[in-house]
């Protein structure tokens, strides 16, 4: 088997991922076509997948009060991550515009899962932090979560577990990376 040429990508979390750059190996014409089915069914599982999370956040309109909706929970865990964070940041880390987030700070805030202060280093800067409040909530939330993934995935081995972990690095760094192809969705 040759050596595999890869080229360093970030992904979407920042960390560098390895993509190839030529395939791994020749393969004879049974096996392409069984490597291309494989590789038509992946891009279905990862189409639910998709959907799955689409319709997800889409539960998150029909909200009410103090709930907490998943872009705002990805704030929130952003920041038990990395600490106190300016709205900028947190927009910059989120992928949304900054109104956006300031708007999702405010309501984190009235429900007293973040506290807002002014930075020490610059007093013109605002940071937003996790209060116990909302490292609590972020906490109930990875439990659920990881206890459903160990459900789901109890009959995966480690060698697997990486090799979707690779996977889907790879994925995110294709999408994190797609250039705009310039068509409008009646174009297409």
């Amino acid at each position: 088997m040759s050596r595999l040429s890869e080229s360093a990508t970030k992904s979407a979390v920042g960390e560098s991922v390895k993509t190839p750059t030529k395939p791994r190996r020749r393969r004879s014409k049974a096996s392409r076509e069984q490597w291309e089915a494989e590789l038509l069914e992946l891009g279905r599982a990862f189409r639910r997948v998709f959907r799955g999370v689409q319709r997800m956040r889409g539960r998150d309109t029909h909200l009410i009060g103090g709930e907490v909706s998943h872009a705002q929970m990805e704030l929130l865990i952003e920041l038990g991550e990395r600490g106190p964070l300016s709205a900028g940041e947190l927009a910059q880390a989120a992928q949304l515009t900054p109104a956006s987030v300031t708007q999702m700070l405010d309501h984190l805030a009235s429900c007293g899962h973040v506290k807002r202060t002014r930075s020490q280093s610059d007093r013109r800067v605002v940071v937003t932090q996790l209060t116990p409040q909302g490292e609590a909530k972020v906490a109930a939330k990875r439990a659920l979560w990881h206890q459903r993934w160990q459900t789901i995935l109890a009959d995966l081995d480690t060698e697997e577990l990486r090799v979707a972990t690779r996977v889907l690095d790879r994925l995110g760094a294709v999408f994190a990376d797609a250039p705009d192809d310039g068509e409008c969705a009646s174009e297409r």
